[in-house]
């Protein structure tokens, strides 16, 4: 099994335990990573300003990491809203890294770590005129 498929199988699992941990481990209502699931993609807006200001910020917006400081801020205030927010966060990510949408290059949107979205990749003169 390759790397990336390894990878798409641990997002798929990290984001079906952060859906099943809200009701279960917390008791919070099972829509709410549906309900915030299209908050995270907010980050894309940065492709606005170009491809590498719109990578730095969907990769900010697709790591992992808000989802733990989201956790630890929980953690250390009790607050609930941090909890569901970390919890459907990490939803989103995994369902994305399952899926396929990985965290991007600065070259083009559709290049990411998990390979090329949609079509084959294009060719590297392709790339080079870019």
């Amino acid at each position: 099994m390759t790397v990336i498929r390894w990878q798409r199988l641990e997002g798929g699992a990290i984001a079906l335990a952060a859906a099943a941990a809200g009701p279960l481990a917390f008791g919070f209502a099972w829509w709410w990573p549906v309900a915030l699931f299209l908050a995270f993609d907010l980050s894309a807006l940065g492709y606005a300003a170009g491809p590498r200001v719109g990578a730095a910020l969907y990769n900010a917006g697709h790591s992992y990491a808000g989802a733990v400081v989201c956790a630890a801020v929980f953690a250390l205030t009790g607050a609930d809203a941090w909890a569901i927010v970390a919890l459907a966060w990490a939803v989103h990510i995994g369902l994305d890294r399952a899926l396929g949408y990985g965290l991007k290059h600065p070259d083009a949107f559709q290049h990411t770590h998990l390979g090329w979205i949609g079509r084959a990749a294009p060719g590297e003169g392709e790339l080079r005129a870019r």
